[in-house]
């Protein structure tokens, strides 16, 4: 089993290029990251030569974030903010060789929400096509984010149904999923054939994998048994020196 470090949480103290060297350095397998657009695409793709990793993932940019704002295409109003974000994200990603934006669907709710995400995810999954890029949405859990148009595998499975785009997948987080849902084991196995990436935390303080209410060692070897070969996303929150934290990196190894 392979992991990648999700550098919206873990070094994120640092320059990017560095927390990548510093993933490299922990013994991950792979990086994400969220919104990577402040710093050159350039800088980035020398820090993943160097480092050998591949960078698995980015996300649309949220939008206004002073004024609340946590994604833009479900905002009924913002399609041409929200296509904008998909381009920019297309166009970051190809150059640093990452396959994977998460689509970012924000606050939203009703029938016209519904619509409007759907027309966008098209549009993402149409551009994103003639790159080789696959589009990602993530039911995000409402503690975290009340009022996010996107909350359940449920509801994704409708909007991916709906969209149609074979080049459209399930960003499963385990720790949303668990908060909102539970039951992982058979949701995994379940959704196993939409899944294009898997995150994991503690629930229910998205801490490091080594306590709260999930068996992650169990979950991990689950995932394992499904055939499943890409690295996991650890996107938990450190609460301070992220190398302090990864007890849980050395023991799996």
């Amino acid at each position: 089993m392979q992991f990648s470090a999700n550098l919206g949480f873990l070094w994120n103290d640092r320059p990017l290029p560095d927390a990548i060297r510093a993933a490299k350095a922990a013994g991950f397998g792979a990086v994400e990251c969220h919104w990577p657009y402040d710093t050159p695409a350039a800088d980035v793709s020398a820090a993943l030569a160097e480092t050998g990793l591949a960078m698995l993932g980015l996300n649309t940019r949220r939008g206004d974030v002073a004024g609340g704002e946590n994604g833009l295409s479900a905002l009924v109003g913002r399609e041409a903010d929200a296509r904008a974000a998909i381009d920019e994200a297309i166009a970051y990603a190809t150059e640093i060789g990452t396959r994977n934006i998460h689509v970012m669907a924000g606050f939203a709710s009703g029938d016209a929400a519904h619509a409007c995400f759907v027309a966008n995810l098209r549009y993402a999954c149409e551009r994103a096509a003639d790159a080789g890029i696959t589009i990602l949405i993530e039911p995000l859990n409402h503690y975290d984010a009340p009022g996010y148009f996107l909350a359940t595998t449920a509801q994704a499975e409708v909007i991916m149904a709906e969209v149609g785009a074979p080049n459209l997948r399930l960003m499963f987080d385990c720790y949303h999923v668990q908060l909102m849902e539970g039951d992982l084991s058979h949701r995994l196995e379940r959704l196993l054939p939409l899944i294009g990436h898997i995150q994991f935390a503690s629930v229910p303080d998205r801490g490091a994998p080594d306590h709260g209410e999930v068996n992650y060692p169990f979950i991990f070897d689950k995932i394992a048994a499904l055939g499943w070969q890409t690295p996991l996303g650890a996107e938990y929150k450190p609460g301070g020196d992220t190398d302090a934290t990864l007890g849980w990196l050395t023991a799996l190894r």
